[in-house]
């Protein structure tokens, strides 16, 4: 999936600056796509070239002016478009489980810290996330948000980024404690 993808996706909940739009994905958006600011500046450029997007230009007393973005006609088109299209099976490229894979003959003290970080990262967004949930939900059961919000897209991705990290913990904790065990049992 291109970057693009993501920024129009994005841009259906309305009008934003780059700024704006480096925060949705490091809030929302990371729990499915991650891209770093300079990633997407230089996307929002070429997307406007292409007349993807549209930017308009706000002034501001006190800061210094900003662009800010729309989806245009043919970006909705183009991201109908990519709905359309069958998805491309997913791959995992992780570092962490390369190194899990190596790590009988590699430093396991290393590897057990390694995960322990990522049980951590995985617990702290998960809690940014619920924190997320409760704002998106903002007093309503799941059940009537699901049956009355004008968008739920961006409820069903983050229901995958929860799962997800809950399933990274539940693993991080299983490996822990095989590979703790292990080093019990050898010393």
């Amino acid at each position: 999936m291109a970057l693009r993808n993501a920024v129009m996706a994005a841009l259906l909940e309305g009008e934003a600056s780059g700024y704006d739009l480096a925060k949705e994905f490091d809030a929302s958006m990371a729990n499915f796509w991650m891209s770093t600011p300079q990633q997407l500046y230089r996307e929002l450029e070429r997307m406007e070239g292409e007349g993807l997007i549209r930017a308009r230009l706000v002034e501001q007393e006190r800061r210094p002016n900003k662009r800010v973005f729309s989806l245009t006609e043919a970006g909705r088109r183009a991201l109908h478009a990519f709905t359309a299209e069958p998805p491309r099976p997913t791959a995992i490229r992780d570092e962490l489980l390369v190194k899990v894979q190596a790590v009988d003959v590699g430093d396991t003290g290393a590897v057990l810290a390694s995960i322990r970080e990522r049980g951590q990262w995985a617990e702290a967004k998960l809690a940014r996330y619920e924190r997320l949930r409760e704002r998106l939900l903002a007093g309503r059961s799941e059940e009537e948000y699901l049956a009355r919000a004008e968008r739920v897209g961006p409820y069903l991705t983050l229901l995958r980024g929860l799962a997800f990290e809950r399933e990274n913990l539940r693993w991080a904790e299983q490996a822990l404690a095989v590979l703790e065990r292990r080093a019990v049992s050898q010393d």
